[in-house]
C-alpha cells in the first residue's frame, strides 16, 4: 500500500475521534502493519486480484457532511431498527422492554464506549481473525461505521431486528462490520440491507459480519446486497456457531458491481448446525464469485448448503461450495446443492462442488448444474399463450424458487423477489 505513514496517521486520528478504547487502535495499528505481508483470498476461479478492493482515498477518514434526511424505509414498526447512512447512525429502535432484558442494538463505536468488555471479547477473535489475509486486516485497519446486537442467555425475541446500511457518500470507503453475539439459548431473527445510492465515483467495499451463536442459541439471519455497479465488494460472512446452536442463513445477492464473498459457517461444538441459502443474480458485466463454506469441526454437526443463480448478457457467476468435515466430527452431515442458469451465450457460469472429509460415520454429498433455459417449459409456457419475456420470467422465478420458499421469514421473501424482478427487469 502507498503512503503507509500517511494512513498510518490518518488510522490513528480517527480513532481518537471516535474515542475508542485503547485495545480497539492497538489491533487497528497491527493489522495496517501485516496489510502488506498477508496474501489475497483464495476463491477458485475468480480472477479478483487486480480489482481496486484497497483503493482507499487518504482523505476517505474525512466524514461527509450529514444531511439529516433519512432513506424511506419499511412503514414504521416497534421491531428494534437501526439505519446507518454513510459512517452515521441516523435512525436507531430499541422496544424498552427488550433494553430492560439486556438487549444491545447500537452502532458499534457507541457500543465500544458502552460495552467495551463484551465487544473486545468478540471482535475480531472468534469468527473473523483480523490477520487472517489480506482484506480482513485491511478491514481491521480501516473499519470505518457498523453494528452491535447482543441478545443475552435466554432471551427470545419475536419481532425482526432489522439493519440497513446505505451508501450515499463517493468519497468514503465503505468499510462496514456487524458483530452479533447470541448469548445461550437466545432466539431471534436478524434482517440486513446493504444498498448503495447516488455514487458515480468508483469507491471500495469492504464489508464483514460476524455471527457468535452460543450453546443452544438460535438465529435466522437474512440479508438482501444491494451494491451499485460502481462498487467493488468483498463481503465475508462468517458463523462461529457453538453446541447445540442453529444458525439459519438466508442470503439475496443482487449487487450490481463486482463482488466476491465468503458466506462461511464454523460448527465448531457439538451438534452445532447451519443451513445456508443463497441466490444472486449476475448482469452486465459484472463478475460476482461466492464462497459458501461450512466447517464441520465437531461430532453429529449438520452443515446444508443451497444456492442458485441466473446470469443475464455478459454477467460472470461462480458458486464455490465446500463442504469440509474435519477429523474427529463422527457422525457430521455435510450437504450442498449449487445450480446456476445462463439466459445468454455470452454469460459465464460456473458450479464448483468441494468436499474435504478427513472422518469417517459421516454423511456427505453434493450437487451442481450448469445450463441454460429448458426450452421444453418454454415451448410448453408460450404454448398457452404466454409471451415469452413472461414465459422466461416464470421459468426463473421457478428455478429461483427452491431457495426463496426456504427463508424463513415471509417479509424478506416478498421484499427478495421484488429485488429479482427489478434485476431481471433492469
Amino acid at each position: 500500500m502507498k503512503n503507509l505513514a500517511n494512513y498510518l496517521d490518518n488510522v490513528n486520528v480517527f480513532s481518537a475521534t471516535k474515542e475508542e478504547p485503547s485495545w480497539m487502535l492497538e489491533l487497528r495499528q497491527k493489522a495496517l502493519e501485516q496489510v502488506d505481508e498477508l496474501a489475497l483470498p483464495v476463491i477458485d476461479r475468480v480472477k479478483f486480484q487486480r480489482w481496486p478492493l484497497l483503493d482507499i482515498k487518504e482523505d476517505a477518514f474525512n466524514e461527509p457532511e450529514f444531511s439529516g434526511s433519512v432513506p424511506v424505509f419499511d412503514e414504521m414498526k416497534d421491531n428494534p431498527l437501526l439505519v446507518q447512512v454513510d459512517e452515521q447512525s441516523s435512525f436507531e429502535q430499541l422496544p424498552q422492554e427488550l433494553a430492560d432484558q439486556g438487549v444491545i442494538f447500537t452502532d458499534l463505536f457507541t457500543a465500544m464506549q458502552e460495552h467495551p468488555e463484551l465487544v473486545k471479547e468478540y471482535y475480531m477473535t472468534k469468527a473473523v481473525p483480523f490477520s487472517e489475509d489480506k482484506l480482513t486486516a485491511a478491514h481491521a485497519a480501516f473499519m470505518n461505521s457498523g453494528a452491535f446486537l447482543y441478545v443475552p442467555k435466554n432471551v427470545v425475541i419475536e419481532e425482526p431486528i432489522e439493519a440497513m446500511f446505505y451508501q450515499t457518500s463517493s468519497r468514503a470507503h465503505f468499510f462496514k462490520h456487524v458483530l452479533i453475539v447470541a448469548d445461550e439459548h437466545s432466539e431471534f431473527s436478524y434482517l440486513e440491507r446493504f444498498i448503495s445510492q447516488g455514487s458515480e465515483e468508483a469507491v471500495s467495499a469492504n464489508i464483514v459480519i460476524e455471527v457468535i451463536a452460543k450453546a443452544g442459541a438460535k438465529i435466522k439471519y437474512a440479508a438482501i446486497d444491494q451494491l451499485g455497479e460502481n462498487v467493488t465488494a468483498y463481503i465475508n460472512r462468517r458463523g462461529h456457531i457453538l453446541r447445540d446452536a442453529m444458525v439459519d442463513w438466508a442470503i439475496g445477492v443482487m449487487n450490481d458491481g463486482d463482488v466476491i464473498a465468503d458466506f462461511d459457517s464454523d460448527l465448531v461444538g457439538d451438534g452445532a448446525h447451519s443451513e445456508v441459502k443463497a441466490v444472486a443474480i449476475s448482469a452486465g458485466r459484472q463478475t460476482q464469485g461466492i464462497d459458501t463454506r461450512v466447517t464441520n469441526k465437531a461430532p453429529h454437526s449438520i452443515g446444508h448448503i443451497l444456492q442458485h443463480g441466473v446470469i443475464r448478457e455478459r454477467g460472470t457467476l461462480t458458486f464455490n461450495g465446500i463442504g469440509h468435515i474435519i477429523k474427529g466430527a463422527k457422525g457430521a452431515d455435510a450437504q450442498q446443492e449449487s445450480r446456476v442458469m445462463m439466459l445468454s451465450d455470452q454469460a459465464r457460469g460456473d458450479a464448483n462442488p468441494i468436499l474435504l472429509i478427513d472422518e469417517n460415520e459421516v454423511t456427505a454429498g453434493h450437487a451442481a448444474s450448469v445450463g441454460r433455459l429448458d426450452p421444453e417449459e418454454m415451448y410448453y409456457l408460450m404454448s398457452r399463450g404466454l409471451r415469452k419475456e413472461d414465459a422466461e420470467r416464470l421459468v426463473i422465478r421457478g428455478f429461483l424458487g427452491s431457495v426463496i420458499t426456504a427463508i424463513p421469514v415471509k417479509e424478506v421473501r416478498n421484499e427478495l423477489v421484488e429485488v429479482i424482478e427489478r434485476k431481471l427487469n433492469a
